[in-house]
C-alpha cells in the first residue's frame, strides 16, 4: 500500500496537477486551445523528438522489437474493439469510434511525463520510440476508421507522413548516427523548445477537457474506455515476454501500451464528423479515471 501511495503521489499527481491547472485556468484566462495545440503540434513536439532521438543511443534491432511489441498490442486491441462493437450490433459510425479510441493512446501528453517521473530522464528516448510507433499506426487506423462509412482515400493516409513529429525523425537519426555536434546557437533553442513541450501539452490537455464539459455516461462510453484502459495493459503484459526486451524498454513499453485515449482522437472525430460528442466524452472520462489503471500498471510493471 505504501508503494502504491508513493507511485500515485510522486508519479501521477504531478502530471494530473498540471492537467487540473489547465482545466481551471483555461476557461478563466480564455486560453486559445487551438493555437496552443498547434504550437505544441507543429513546433514543440518536433523539437522534442529531434532533441531526444538525436542524442539517444538505441540499438536498431532492439528498436525494431520495441516497435513490434507496441504495434502488436495496439493492433490486437483495435481488432478486439471492432469485434466487440459488431457483436453489440453497433452502427458503422459507433464501431469506427470504438476502433479510434482503442488505436490512439495518450503516449505524448501523459506517457512521456509519467515515464520521465517513474523511470528517470534516461527513459525519454525509449518512450519517444514507442510514441512515434503508436503515432504512425494510430493516425493511419483513425483516418481509415473515420472514413469507413464514406469510403477510403489514400491521399488522407499520405498526410500521416507529413506529421511534424515524423518529419523530425529522419534528421534526428542522421545527426545521431553521424555523431555531429550541433552548434550551441542551434542546440540551445532546441533544448528550450523541447523542455516546453510536456508542460504545455499537459496544460492544453486540461483546457481541452474543460471545454468538453462533464461527460454523460453510457454503456458505449464505459465499454470503449474499458477496452483502452484495461484491454491495453492486459495485452501488453501478455505479449511483452515474446519480445525479450531489457528491463527499461519492457517497463516503458508496458506503460505506453496502457495510456488512455489521446485528445487527438477527438480532433479527428470532429474533423470527420464522426460522433464527436461521444468520442470527446469518452476521451475525457478515460483520461480522468486512468489515474487508477495507470497506478496499477506502475505497481505491477
Amino acid at each position: 500500500m505504501a508503494q502504491l501511495a508513493s507511485i500515485v503521489l510522486n508519479v501521477l499527481v504531478p502530471v494530473f496537477a498540471l492537467v487540473t491547472l489547465g482545466y481551471l485556468v483555461g476557461p478563466r484566462l480564455q486560453l486559445e486551445v487551438r493555437t496552443l495545440s498547434r504550437l505544441a503540434y507543429f513546433v514543440l513536439t518536433p523539437a522534442f523528438v529531434f532533441n531526444i532521438l538525436s542524442q539517444t543511443q538505441i540499438d536498431a534491432v532492439l528498436a525494431g522489437r520495441m516497435v513490434g511489441f507496441i504495434s502488436l498490442v495496439y493492433a490486437v486491441n483495435i481488432l478486439i474493439a471492432f469485434v466487440v462493437a459488431r457483436l453489440l450490433r453497433r452502427s458503422a459510425e459507433m464501431s469506427a469510434a470504438y476502433v479510434m479510441i482503442a488505436a490512439f493512446g495518450n503516449v505524448g501528453n501523459f506517457g512521456l511525463p509519467i515515464i520521465q517521473f517513474a523511470e528517470g530522464p534516461e527513459a525519454l528516448g525509449v518512450a519517444t520510440v514507442y510514441f512515434l510507433a503508436n503515432l504512425v499506426l494510430a493516425f493511419i487506423v483513425c483516418v481509415m476508421a473515420a472514413n469507413f462509412s464514406r469510403g477510403f482515400s489514400l491521399g488522407i493516409v499520405i498526410q500521416v507522413f507529413r506529421t511534424p513529429a515524423l518529419i523530425a525523425l529522419l534528421p534526428a537519426i542522421l545527426v545521431n548516427w553521424s555523431g555531429v555536434s550541433l552548434p550551441t546557437m542551434v542546440a540551445r533553442p532546441l533544448d528550450l523548445l523541447a523542455a516546453a513541450m510536456i508542460p504545455v501539452m499537459l496544460l492544453v490537455l486540461g483546457a481541452q477537457l474543460a471545454n468538453a464539459g462533464i461527460p454523460k455516461l453510457s454503456t458505449d462510453l464505459l465499454m470503449a474506455s474499458a477496452l483502452r484502459l484495461i484491454g491495453g495493459p492486459l495485452l501488453a503484459f501478455a505479449f511483452v515476454g515474446w519480445f525479450a526486451l531489457p528491463d527499461l524498454e519492457r517497463s516503458v513499453g508496458l506503460l505506453q501500451s496502457s495510456m488512455p485515449p489521446a485528445v487527438l482522437v477527438s480532433i479527428i472525430a470532429m474533423e470527420n464528423r464522426l460522433l464527436p460528442e461521444f468520442v470527446t466524452a469518452t476521451v475525457l472520462f478515460a483520461n480522468t479515471v486512468s489515474i487508477v489503471t495507470l497506478a496499477i500498471v506502475l505497481l505491477l510493471r
